[in-house]
């Protein structure tokens, strides 16, 4: 009968009475109205031009009972005191009487159905027994009803805020489900970037280099050209070009492939680690590679591998060809790994301070904060740069296995 009731809103929604509520009003109005004549042997009487005229402005107060569903009860004691104090038809005004009260309880709250409804109705009954006994016992004889037309309007009140709290729950969780997928696109997109930047900044600095050494060789003496080293300096470009684009090529089948369980693909990890020292070294970077560890998690490999090729690219970036890098992959306790990559810097020149990290050092950060290890990035007081990652093993087993972990490398971290 009436539209559901929004959590928070007034019974009914609105400050206006629509349609609806005027045609309502009317209907218990005129189904009203046989109520009014009564036979003969009865005290009431028919209703006269004041009694058809209350009796009208109480049906016409239900037109605002979803709005004031208190205000109309009041009203309809006065309206309705007068209509009985006349002596008029007693019963013709129950039917709206009972609309009232249903509309009061739908309302609610339940604390003041409990106490208006049952009021009113002692009251009524002690008016109506000071004018017409009869009445009074009357409706007395029919208050259950009365009661039931307030327990009905509770009990739509409650099952109304119940939907209502499974509606607010399916919008919330839908709500949450949308966050949860955008923050997923977040990272993915993240991810996406981290991966590009990792294959083409390294490729495109070692392909640098190369074409500087070409130059060098093309410039220094033309007399006495090099053909070996010029065609050595361009197989190098070559073969990065090559590289890059097969890596290229395998992100953009793995954004692509829709079968993966995650979209990810295979992961590089501490197997490619050589891979990354072989092509420092055609750059003509002096590269040594120390690994003294097993099998690790595929995250944690591949957060080694990312964060050994960035310092790589930029110790040849910064350093240039010639320059000495170390790199140690070794067993932090008993519980991770320590990564180092140290790079002695420019030969001959003095150490420098570093200026505003790129994005490169900012990957690096944010993939070790996803396996819950601490990164350390800074020059080398001898000359040079060094970075070192202190990474946990144990990364899904127990609950509390990577934060145990992260917290051992954060510790650790401090320490130094």
């Amino acid at each position: 009968m009436d539209p559901v009731m929004a959590k928070g809103e007034r019974y009914g929604g609105g400050k206006q009475p629509t349609g609806r509520d005027w045609l309502f009003a009317a209907a218990v109005g005129l189904a009203s109205i046989p109520l009014g004549f009564v036979g003969k042997g009865t005290d009431a009487h028919t209703p006269d031009v004041l009694g058809w005229t209350l009796f009208a402005l109480s049906a016409l107060t239900l037109v605002w009972r979803r709005q004031y569903p208190m205000g109309v009860l009041v009203a309809l004691i006065f309206v309705e005191g007068t209509y009985h104090r006349l002596d008029n038809a007693h019963s013709a005004l129950i039917p709206v009487t009972m609309v009232a009260i249903y509309s009061l309880a739908v309302a609610g709250p339940r604390r003041r159905t409990a106490t208006v409804i049952p009021t009113l109705l002692g009251l009524s009954v002690i008016m109506l027994l000071s004018i017409n006994p009869h009445e009074g016992m009357e409706l007395l004889r029919i208050s259950g009803w009365i009661m039931a037309c307030a327990v009905a309007g509770e009990a739509v009140r409650v099952h109304r805020n119940y939907i209502a709290s499974i509606v607010e729950r399916a919008e919330r969780a839908e709500r949450t489900r949308e966050e949860e997928a955008a923050r997923r696109v977040a990272e993915e997109r993240l991810r996406i970037a981290r991966d590009l930047h990792d294959i083409l900044a390294h490729s495109i600095t070692l392909i640098g280099v190369q074409t500087s050494v070409a130059s060098h060789v093309l410039t220094v003496d033309p007399e006495r050209l090099d053909r070996t080293a010029i065609s050595k300096a361009l197989d190098d470009i070559s073969e990065t070009c090559r590289t890059a684009r097969g890596e290229l090529r395998s992100t953009l089948e793995v954004l692509r492939a829709a079968e993966q369980p995650d979209g990810r693909g295979p992961l590089p990890g501490l197997g490619g680690l050589a891979d990354l020292v072989e092509s420092a070294r055609t750059a003509g970077a002096k590269v040594t590679l120390d690994v003294t560890v097993g099998e690790v998690p595929a995250a944690v490999g591949a957060a080694v591998y990312r964060i050994v090729q960035e310092a790589l690219t930029n110790a040849v970036r910064h350093a240039g060809a010639g320059v000495k890098v170390a790199v140690r992959v070794r067993p932090e306790g008993g519980w991770g790994l320590r990564v180092s990559v140290e790079d002695e810097g420019p030969e001959g020149a003095a150490p420098v301070s570093t200026g505003t990290p790129g994005y490169g050092l900012v990957g690096m950060r944010e993939r070790v904060r996803s396996v819950g290890g601490t990164l350390d990035a800074a020059p080398r007081a001898a000359g040079g740069f060094a970075v070192t990652a202190v990474l946990p093993l144990r990364l899904a087993g127990a609950p509390g296995d990577a934060e145990t972990a992260a917290g051992s490398a954060m510790e650790e971290g401090n320490k130094r």
